[in-house]
């Protein structure tokens, strides 16, 4: 359980630390994509570290265990999360690494990010949500809600980021978006157009929803279904 700890507030820190004033002196020395590089490999290094860590921890004590309803809201939400990441990655977008050059286009808020800016930061926190709905072990918690809560500090971290090196130019980007899914369209700063995702996005987001139900017990040994 220890090394679980460690490496989850390890890869919460790396994180955290690439939005502090080390990022950019870091930058002025290596350059941009030397940084990149070096720190996706200790971020992956460190989420196959973390990823070790929780399937070695000892079964420990359960805090709760909710009924059948969880897990039917846990699928909704996976679901939920499946189609916001598939979106967000096939999604130009200022807010992803290096995606700064989106904000030239006419009109960057589209798709996707008319529900939220940091859709992909959302579809995590939702199948984070949804785990720690349906896991209610210690080592669990940890690991989920560790991972939940990187992803809910994302979107705060890369608006921070994104407002210092951008200035003006991403304050407008803000105006007319969100970070919380579909607040800027219940605000009337935007309006939802479905037709923009595009249906093979949604369709995409559904075929990993089943294939990773599916092959669960396959892929990580549990089945998501009794």
């Amino acid at each position: 359980m220890q090394q679980l700890i460690l490496a989850t507030i390890v890869f919460i820190g790396i994180h955290v630390l690439s939005s502090t004033p080390l990022r950019p002196a870091l930058v002025g020395k290596i350059g941009e994509k030397a940084f990149q590089a070096i720190f996706s490999a200790i971020s992956l290094v460190t989420l196959v570290w973390l990823a070790r860590a929780y399937n070695a921890a000892p079964i420990s004590d359960v805090l709760w265990a909710f009924g059948g309803w969880a897990k039917g809201l846990a699928a909704l939400l996976v679901l939920a999360a499946a189609l916001l990441v598939v979106g967000g990655v096939s999604t130009p977008n200022p807010a992803a690494a290096g995606g700064e050059k989106a904000l030239a286009a006419p009109e960057p808020a589209k798709g996707i990010l008319r529900i939220t800016r940091h859709p992909v930061m959302w579809g995590i926190t939702l199948w984070g949500l949804a785990h720690l709905l349906t896991n209610g072990d210690v080592a669990s918690i940890v690991f989920f809600g560790g991972l939940t809560l990187l992803a809910l500090m994302g979107p705060f971290l890369i608006d921070q980021k994104r407002l210092k090196a951008l200035g003006e130019v991403w304050t407008k980007y803000q105006a007319v978006t969100s970070s919380l899914p579909f607040a800027a369209i219940a605000a009337g700063r935007n309006q939802l157009k479905v037709g923009e995702i595009g249906i093979w996005r949604l369709a995409g987001g559904v075929v990993v929803y089943v294939t990773l139900y599916v092959a669960h017990a396959w892929l990580f040994g549990v089945a998501p279904h009794p």
